[in-house]
């Protein structure tokens, strides 16, 4: 049953155009309406791709289906789409919510964290940008990761929440038109962390092994107006999203060796073991190896298997 919204608070910034408004249950929600400037499947990804998020461990707000009326929407100026110079009435019926991660009285929420502020001392779980990211590829998130950092009263750390699940799925598309930069967090320093695989776990092992059955219960929940009641269209997402399943990590690889090198210490199990036979073998040049061979793998170049290695020098 949807969670009827009985007051506007204020205009969310975003080309979503969303509400923040109070409910019928005391929280208060971010709300997205049916007939939003980007398209009507963006509700539909947000429950989804929110669902799958909150199933494999990653840290989201609460999602929710709420109902706006329209004498609410007639009585409040603020509650409309800006379509160039005009201004059409949000549409009335069931929205998507996304419960505010803290009331608003009981802490502080931010939407932007200084590069200097992204690591642990300052964020208490840091290390789900790593599960983030595996994430974003399975469902091909189009945007940059988007996240909220909130605390309570007098915490010291802030705690990281996933938002802005509207453009996975390639936004309205509903395909998945894969690139290494897409879905991915503007600045390197939350991926500090990354050591190798291990540091995707348990999301990666998670979304592997992800049941369709699940996911198919997902899309029945959703209200069919929120995808023009193209059920066919519902039904072929569900099934290219399960048979992505075992591409995330070439995926990820894919990131791994881009322009971006974003995993700056990055150890492969590879990689260590090849480090310790040159260091039995030439261990003078340990050191000016394991440099080569650490650059090498960061460049994407490729690495033969252990007994049959090049020695960069």
């Amino acid at each position: 049953m949807a969670i009827f919204i009985n007051q506007h608070v204020r205009r969310m910034r975003g080309g979503a155009q969303s509400h923040l408004m109070r409910a019928a249950d005391g929280n208060f929600y971010i709300v997205k309406f049916q007939n939003n400037p980007q398209h009507a499947r963006v509700l539909a990804n947000e429950w989804m791709a929110t669902r799958i998020a909150e199933r494999i461990g990653l840290p989201v707000p609460v999602a929710e289906i709420v109902e706006v009326g329209e004498w609410l929407i007639s009585k409040t100026p603020e509650l409309h789409i800006q379509l160039g110079g005009i201004k059409v009435p949000c549409k009335p019926g069931l929205q998507f919510g996304s419960r505010f991660v803290i009331h608003p009285m009981d802490g502080q929420v931010l939407d932007y964290m200084p590069e200097s502020m992204l690591d642990s001392a300052h964020l208490r779980n840091f290390e789900v940008f790593a599960g983030a990211l595996a994430f974003d590829k399975w469902v091909c998130n189009a945007d940059g990761r988007q996240v909220v950092y909130w605390r309570r009263g007098r915490e010291r750390k802030y705690t990281i929440a996933l938002v802005d699940q509207g453009h996975c799925f390639n936004a309205g598309e509903w395909n998945f038109p894969d690139s290494p930069l897409r879905g991915v967090f503007a600045f390197n320093a939350v991926y500090s962390g990354v050591r190798g695989w291990e540091s995707f776990q348990p999301w990666l092992e998670r979304i592997e092994d992800f049941s369709p059955a699940e996911l198919a219960s997902f899309a029945e929940a959703i209200p069919p107006e929120w995808y023009e009641g193209d059920w066919d269209a519902l039904a072929a997402l569900i099934e290219k999203l399960t048979a992505r399943r075992s591409r995330v990590r070439e995926l990820v690889s894919d990131f791994r060796i881009s322009s971006r090198a974003p995993f700056a210490h990055w150890r492969d199990a590879e990689l260590q073991q090849l480090a310790a036979v040159w260091k039995s073998d030439v261990p003078i040049e340990f050191d000016k190896v394991a440099a080569a061979m650490f650059e090498a793998l960061q460049k994407g170049d490729e690495l033969v298997h252990l007994g049959r290695a090049r020695r960069p020098f």
